[in-house]
């Protein structure tokens, strides 16, 4: 067995049955526990998003409406468009419903990671925040877990170089192929280059600005293009409304019982690769998203908590059901075995012309997670280095968007899927532990809101 078969099969073991069980079951725990946040205070997220609660003197670096654009951007992209393909060509159409159980509790988790945040986080002298998992393990558990913290920092740190970089890059090239070459042709490596090259530039102008750069990109980019994705998906399933009873009929009905095709059978097959490809899309459970949310400008854990748990529900339950839908609806799973073109082919099937459109909603949302991730692992070196090594980690990082573009990624992407996975261990063990402050936290906070803003 070679190095990269076995990084392959290390991969496959970390995303295997137990951490899928850890993942979804702390999410079903913290749903119980918190009293089933999710629906609660779905309304009050929506109305702290829209009416602006927070004040400019609150402590924090930007708005809770750009911080979850850029946690949004960071979660919508490929994982929408081309993790909902991989996980109907793996698993089936019925890979979509464990998708949507993976999302449901997943806002119940998104919260508990973000409430956290805010709630454990460091402000320096700057005004720099400084929050996210690896501050609420060492600042929650306490200093003998510091260890626990920097296994955390350290995953997150590699997993920004691969998962939320190479493989973005890596799509982002293959859509521009598409557009100019169509879907039958091979990548051509001079389109690689100038897409590396001219990705590489342009996140460099945003990366060096930090956070409230990054975030002012993000909350310009992410609705446009939520908008502009999801209208575009409800035309197509509008034309073909006939087709969508029995599109969700395949869901149901293969949820529960494998197809033939699917290898690995109900569990190891459908429902691996739908809580994989929904922890994929969503991030609930990595903790990711609460390194963005630790910035936001608030003086209210719980609230910013509330507005964090609606990205599993807008990335996950929106924008991954209308991409299924529509290749599902269309019957291109049957026909496109290439996970990077299936939904541009499904697209192109229900709308001609749209395929080209889906393909430059790749390249916007891939280079949206671009910017996102670059903070995420940022954070991750200042925790473990200091101030400093950001610089240098953040021209590093720059460099491998250009590599991305133009090396077969393949046991690259393996490896970094591994970390990506091991993110959610420290995050899920300090999860369960915290627990009961989170609730604490959270009852004090309705109870003080239900006079005047709650739900």
């Amino acid at each position: 067995m070679d190095i990269a078969d076995l990084i392959a099969k290390v991969d496959g073991l970390i995303w295997g049955p137990p951490l899928m069980i850890l993942l979804v079951g702390t999410g079903f725990y913290l749903t119980i526990r918190i009293g089933f946040i999710q629906f609660r205070g779905f309304r009050h997220g929506i109305k702290v998003l829209f009416n602006h609660f927070s004040k400019e003197d609150d402590p924090g670096e930007i708005s809770p409406f750009r911080a979850l654009c850029a946690a949004l951007s960071a979660t919508i992209g490929t994982g929408n468009i081309v993790g909902v393909a991989a996980a109907i060509l793996v698993g089936g159409p019925g890979a979509v419903f464990w998708m949507w159980i993976t999302a449901l509790v997943g806002m119940a988790t998104k919260f508990s990671c973000c409430a956290l945040a805010v709630h454990f986080r460091k402000i320096d002298d700057s005004g720099e925040v400084h929050g996210g998992p690896m501050y609420y393990i060492e600042m929650g558990m306490g200093p003998s877990f510091k260890w626990l913290a920097v296994l955390f920092a350290v995953f997150t740190a590699i997993a920004s170089v691969g998962i939320g970089n190479m493989f973005q890059i890596n799509n982002v090239a293959t859509a521009v192929n598409t557009i100019i070459y169509g879907y039958d042709v091979k990548s051509s490596e001079m389109v690689n280059l100038i897409v590396g090259l001219i990705a590489a530039g342009l996140v460099a102008i945003v990366i060096l600005g930090g956070i409230k750069r990054i975030a002012n990109v993000a909350s310009k980019i992410v609705p446009f293009m939520c908008v502009f994705y999801i209208l575009a998906g409800l035309f197509i399933l509008f034309k073909n409304a006939e087709l969508i009873p029995h599109g969700l009929k395949l869901i149901f009905k293969y949820a529960f019982t494998a197809p033939e095709s699917v290898a690995g059978g109900l569990l190891g097959g459908v429902i691996r690769s739908g809580v994989a490809r929904g922890l994929f899309s969503n991030e609930a459970g990595l903790g990711s998203a609460a390194i963005a949310h630790g910035a936001a400008r608030t003086r209210e854990p719980i609230r910013q908590g509330m507005v964090a748990m609606l990205g599993p529900f807008i990335d996950t339950i929106i924008v991954c059901t209308i991409t299924a839908l529509v290749i599902i609806c269309t019957g291109a799973f049957e026909l496109v075995e290439v996970k990077g073109k299936l939904t541009s082919a499904a697209f192109e099937m229900g709308m001609p012309g749209s395929g080209t459109l889906v393909s430059l909603t790749i390249i916007f949302f891939a280079f949206s997670t671009l910017i996102s991730w670059s903070y995420y692992g940022g954070r991750a070196v200042d925790y473990l280095f200091g101030r400093k090594a950001v610089i240098i980690y953040r021209w590093v990082y720059v460099a491998f968007v250009f590599i991305g573009s133009v090396i077969h990624l393949g046991v690259v992407i393996d490896f970094c899927d591994a970390m990506n996975g091991l993110m959610a261990i420290p995050n899920l063990i300090a999860l369960i532990v915290l627990s009961p402050l989170l609730a604490s936290l959270t009852r004090d906070y309705i109870e003080r809101m239900k006079k005047t803003h709650f739900p």
